[in-house]
């Protein structure tokens, strides 16, 4: 959020996250398919992370005192781009070559290619590992930036997930937030069935972390958690966790129930219709 402007903190993640969701469906029409149900759970976190939280800065992406976003979820990379756009690092105009040969916008993410992507993800379970040794790394420098880790619920599958958590805790990085999207599905079915993680809370809690679980479709949720975790001050020394619960194609009826959801084929004639649903629901007052 700009300085100067003064409308409610919820009213502009809002918008963001609905300009971000037409970014997002804009893109997973150059490629027919991808992870657009995902990213369009996620707009709402990414936005309140990106628009509320952070400190950087848009024309310097590689600003020493930046706060890191580290997206361990390399396939999510299209709802980091539509992010990414909404504050400037990106030109809206470049996600037209989403996934395209040649473009800085691959469908997974890479940080040698993309500005603002502070790491390769795609190999589920690294993610908190390398925010641990980052956060770490900033301290022995004194810096105070932040270190926001988002990775998905079957990433909490992975043993190095938790070895990171723990670690985390023990050598009390109070800078390091995790943002956990549990939705629920994974690549071979619902997460439940796969390698049930439940209860999430109790396990972070137990690893020594600040837990709190909204509803990630929630943005007055998500901006109150975030607060939670200012309140508290890094000088607890406790990392953080946001376990945000999402709905897959939030904000189009149409994908929102769609049973194929982890890898989305989208048809060429529902685009618009998609478009439509979305901004229909803006409309009418959908959070």
């Amino acid at each position: 959020m700009t300085a100067v402007d003064q409308r409610p903190r919820a009213e502009v993640v809002r918008e963001a996250a609905h300009r971000m969701r037409h970014h997002i469906l804009n893109m997973g029409e150059v490629q027919g398919q991808g992870y657009v149900g995902q990213a369009l759970g996620v707009a709402d976190v990414l936005a309140a992370t990106y628009v509320d939280q952070l400190r950087f800065r848009a024309d310097d992406p590689d600003w020493a005192e930046r706060d890191r976003f580290l997206l361990s979820t390399g396939h999510y990379a299209i709802a980091l781009y539509a992010a990414l756009a909404e504050v400037g690092t990106v030109p809206v105009e470049e996600l037209e070559t989403y996934g395209s040969d040649g473009s800085r916008l691959p469908m997974s993410g890479m940080a040698s290619y993309t500005p603002g992507m502070e790491i390769s993800g795609g190999s589920l379970g690294h993610g908190l590992t390398v925010a641990v040794g980052m956060a770490l790394g900033l301290r022995f420098r004194c810096s105070q930036a932040r270190v926001v880790n988002f990775l998905s619920d079957g990433e909490l599958d992975e043993g190095s997930t938790w070895e990171a958590a723990m670690g985390a805790a023990h050598h009390r990085l109070g800078r390091l937030t995790a943002l956990v999207d549990m939705n629920a599905l994974q690549a071979d079915g619902r997460t439940e069935s796969v390698l049930s993680i439940e209860p999430a809370e109790e396990k972070w809690a137990a690893a020594g972390w600040f837990t709190q679980r909204v509803d990630g479709n929630d943005v007055d949720a998500l901006l109150a958690a975030f607060d939670a975790i200012a309140e508290r001050s890094a000088d607890t020394g406790q990392p953080s966790v946001i376990l945000c619960d999402t709905r897959i194609g939030r904000g189009v009826p149409l994908l929102e129930t769609r049973e194929k959801a982890h890898f989305m084929r989208i048809d060429a004639d529902e685009w618009e219709l998609c478009r439509q649903q979305l901004s229909a629901g803006h409309e009418g007052g959908a959070k």
